[in-house]
């Protein structure tokens, strides 16, 4: 009787163990480098093109990594690419995906209503195999389809470690 109620013990803190493993997530995130050198690159880029922006690359969490705001950008770039680089994170999808959604679906609109979520072209997400691993914003160029190519240039430049 006694080595029954051990055994009926072990198995209830075996299964204990097992689900507390389980509690635990392992994410793959940007790191800190991958973030600086694609900023770096999507402000060179975008130099090269004549236009002054801010990049803002976030992390798998939505936190931001590094900001780069050019000397000649005007401020609200800073808060357009944080809110670029959130929209394609959340949706896993470049940021001007929302505008597409609103404009099939009218009720689409509510995404906008969402801090930090915008329907502007520039903001694109940071693939590694099929996760979503960050996302990166441009704003200050001449139009979100310029920044969307100067964002792509980043993810370029680190796409060998993704």
């Amino acid at each position: 009787m006694k080595h029954a109620k051990w055994v009926a013990l072990s198995a209830v803190l075996a299964a204990g163990a097992a689900s507390a493993q389980q509690a635990l997530v392992t994410e793959r995130t940007l790191s800190l480098d991958a973030a600086q050198q694609a900023a770096a690159a999507t402000l060179e880029s975008c130099r090269k093109s004549g236009f002054n922006v801010t990049v803002t690359v976030l992390n798998k969490a939505g936190r931001t990594k590094t900001v780069m705001h050019d000397d000649k950008a005007n401020p609200h770039t800073v808060e357009n690419s944080l809110r670029k680089a959130y929209t394609a994170l959340t949706t896993r999808a470049p940021s001007v995906e929302v505008a597409k959604r609103i404009a099939a679906n009218s009720s689409a609109q509510g995404l906008l209503l969402l801090q930090n979520m915008t329907s502007v072209e520039g903001g694109l997400p940071i693939m590694a195999g099929g996760d979503v691993v960050g996302s990166i914003g441009v704003s200050g160029a001449p139009g979100g389809d310029k920044d969307a190519v100067c964002a792509q240039a980043g993810i370029d430049r680190i796409k060998a470690g993704l």
